[in-house]
């Protein structure tokens, strides 16, 4: 009885220093995981950079979400537009040390980013296990070339339109100074 108990023992041992192992491989990410690059961010002045981090179950989809991340902040690097609204309002009713003063302070900003970028490239990738997840370490570049060229290209797209309206007004002048004329002819 006692050599089963001892035989029960030293199986519930090594399945417990089995389940332990296999927790041990999965460990979450610690400092040493994280890439030079994702801390110290590369500067070339012919492109901007993002890095981005991300988790998901699925190793894709941490990359996916870890790019989308990167070109969101690209964008916003290239343009942004922020609207703020802030109000403020204060009253004091009563005098003296009867005095009540009632006060009111509100802020709302709202960021708003709209570019289309052509050429983004994934420079530097790392994936890790953080838990049981993937974590996905991105560096995303993008060439300033690329961001003159949209750049230089919305600007003829703008002119090109502005041509249109004013062409389109001119033949709206052009149309109702015919119509003047017929009818002063048709007076005549």
């Amino acid at each position: 009885m006692k050599q089963m108990n001892i035989f029960m023992l030293l199986i519930v041992a090594l399945f417990l220093v089995g389940c332990g192992g296999g927790q041990k491989a999965i460990q979450q990410a610690d400092t040493g995981d994280i890439p030079a690059w994702f801390m110290n961010v590369p500067s070339d002045p012919n492109y901007l950079f993002s890095p981005k981090t991300a988790v998901s179950q699925d190793m894709q989809l941490a990359i996916d979400k870890a790019s989308t991340d990167c070109r969101a902040d690209i964008a916003t690097q290239i343009e942004v537009k922020v609207n703020n609204l802030t109000k403020k309002f204060a009253e004091e009713t009563g005098g003296g040390n009867d005095a009540n003063l009632q006060q009111y302070f509100s802020s709302v900003t709202k960021t708003v980013v709209s570019n289309t970028l052509t050429g983004t490239k994934i420079k530097e990738q790392k994936m890790v296990k953080d838990g049981t997840l993937w974590r996905a370490y991105v560096l995303m570049q993008y060439p300033l070339g690329a961001a003159n060229e949209a750049l230089v290209l919305q600007i003829k797209k703008n002119q090109e339109m502005y041509t249109k309206i004013q062409a389109s007004k001119s033949f709206k002048e052009l149309d109702d100074e015919t119509e003047k004329l017929d009818a002063s002819k048709k007076q005549q």
